[in-house]
């Protein structure tokens, strides 16, 4: 009798998983039958178990809109000074800051680098941290009010060895800040939600990029010598003392996890919390009692998904060297230091616009392979040509292709991340960190790549870059095939109960190739 109740309980849920889906996405108007009030009581949403599917499909529109409108563009703005504290250096060597410290030989290249050793180091354990605790707006904030300290006080520096000290503490509290960031946002939308809404985020980088060289040439022009200052060490103190400045504001405008934002109803965070359920039919973050911290770190590490995807991001993040380097680079072009500046702005505001352009239509046809590798097929053109030939007009077509098609084809590499290593959380926010950390590890030897006396072509530099993109392509193929052979198999064993009844895979999950 036991076990046939069990099977008749097995029955309904399949039943009920099958029909949820369509449920939130609002296909049908029809009521809830009596087996989906039964999932949704069981898994602990009562607000929602008497509701409609228009009842649903409203509210879900109600909390969507309401969390895109607070935590998007508080997370854009924040990128946005988060990059600008980590890439002042690039502007800062244009201002000075070699000359006044007395950098010789490749310790600029090393203070470049040192930067990506806390960086790496710190990435995994807070993102695993923040998970635990639950409050990403608490954790996040704090973080980035002493980075942003550190950043100012970086243009104090007097000797190489005080510069260095404020590089690698830089490194060590932003590494909480994009995989925080991140994991966050794949804790509030679905897997076909959460590629243009990082695509939204990550478009900072690239806004930084462009607002970099403009606030840069207004400071390096018209702040030279202000109270007895270079301009380069204004650059510093400006930009640092601006993220402290929005720290306090960000803090009340952003959300935690759906679970623990106050901001939203009860009803409100039920959804939250059932739609993502809904989605991969795995349970999200509900109280820090129940997150794992050590297992989900060896389940993460069991997971040969994991590694492939952590190499792709390593080849594509290996190419984005050139960014600390790209005012180098055009430097190169045979202009003044302020037009170099201000050239170094077109690329990003290009890379903004097909960023989210390719990440829209990657989540509207959820594919993930063709839309990530077109960019990088793109990016490796814009190398060659950087590299062949010292030409202006040639050489400035080579560097407003490669800032979009490396930042895309990061981006998208990030967010299958995300689609694939997907349950349990905190195994999510493992990997995510581990993804940047460790792509993020040619920092530390790609700045000696970029020696002053490789000028002005950078055969080197531009030719491991180029490698690396296509050792990303051919990654990303293997992974491709990889994961289209795991959705066979699961559809295979969708259809095969094991013994006691229980589906080998949740009922209708899928890999997004």
């Amino acid at each position: 009798m036991e076990a046939n109740d069990q099977k008749t309980m097995m029955e309904q849920k399949s039943a009920a998983l099958e029909k949820k889906p369509s449920v939130a996405d609002g296909v049908t108007s029809e009521p809830l039958d009596a087996a989906d009030r039964v999932v949704i009581e069981r898994e602990q949403f009562p607000l929602l178990a008497s509701m409609t599917a228009e009842q649903l499909t409203a509210l879900e529109r109600r909390v969507r809109r309401k969390v895109d409108s607070r935590l998007l563009p508080t997370l854009l703005v924040l990128y946005i000074l988060n990059y600008l504290d980590r890439n002042t250096i690039a502007q800062a060597k244009l201002g000075g800051l070699q000359v006044d410290l007395g950098l010789t030989g490749s310790e600029y290249q090393t203070a470049v680098s040192i930067f990506y050793v806390g960086y790496i180091l710190f990435q995994i354990p807070s993102n695993i941290w923040l998970n635990k605790i639950g409050k990403p707006a608490l954790y996040l904030m704090t973080c980035m009010a002493i980075w942003g300290a550190i950043s100012a006080c970086s243009g104090a520096a007097q000797s190489y060895g005080g510069f260095l000290a404020c590089r690698f503490l830089l490194g060590i509290f932003e590494a909480a800040f994009f995989p925080g960031c991140m994991y966050t946002l794949s804790t509030w939308y679905k897997r076909e939600e959460l590629g243009k809404r990082m695509a939204f985020f990550y478009c900072g980088s690239q806004l930084s990029g462009a607002f970099a060289g403009l606030i840069s040439a207004g400071i390096v022009e018209n702040m030279d010598g202000v109270r007895g200052l270079e301009p380069w060490r204004w650059l510093f103190i400006i930009e640092g003392a601006m993220t402290v400045f929005a720290v306090p504001f960000a803090y009340f405008i952003l959300p935690n996890f759906p679970s623990t934002t106050r901001w939203l109803t009860k009803e409100e965070r039920e959804m939250a919390v059932w739609r993502l359920h809904v989605d991969s039919n795995h349970a999200e973050w509900t109280r820090k009692e129940d997150q794992i911290t050590w297992a989900a770190f060896v389940m993460l590490l069991q997971d040969w998904k994991n590694w492939i995807l952590v190499a792709i991001n390593y080849c594509t993040g290996a190419s984005l060297s050139i960014n600390t380097f790209f005012p180098a680079v055009l430097a190169t072009l045979g202009r003044s230091r302020t037009e170099t500046l201000l050239l170094t702005t077109p690329p990003y505001l290009l890379s903004c616009i097909t960023m989210f352009s390719i990440c829209w239509s990657a989540d509207h046809f959820r594919e993930r392979f063709w839309h990530m590798t077109a960019p990088l097929l793109t990016a490796l053109t814009g190398f060659i040509v950087l590299g062949a030939t010292t030409a202006f007009g040639a050489r400035y077509f080579g560097a407003m292709i490669i800032i979009p098609g490396i930042y895309v084809s990061y981006n998208l590499s990030v967010i299958w991340q995300a689609n694939t290593i997907y349950s349990p959380p905190a195994k999510r926010a493992g990997a995510l960190a581990m993804s940047n950390s460790l792509g993020n590890i040619a920092g530390l030897y790609t700045a000696y790549l970029f020696p002053d006396s490789a000028a002005p072509r950078y055969a080197l530099a531009l030719g491991v870059n180029a490698g690396m993109i296509f050792i990303s392509i051919l990654l990303a193929a293997v992974l491709r095939f990889a994961l289209a052979r795991e959705n066979r198999l699961i559809e295979k064993q969708e259809q095969e109960e094991t013994v006691d009844g229980r589906l080998a895979h949740a009922r209708g999950f899928r890999y997004v190739l």
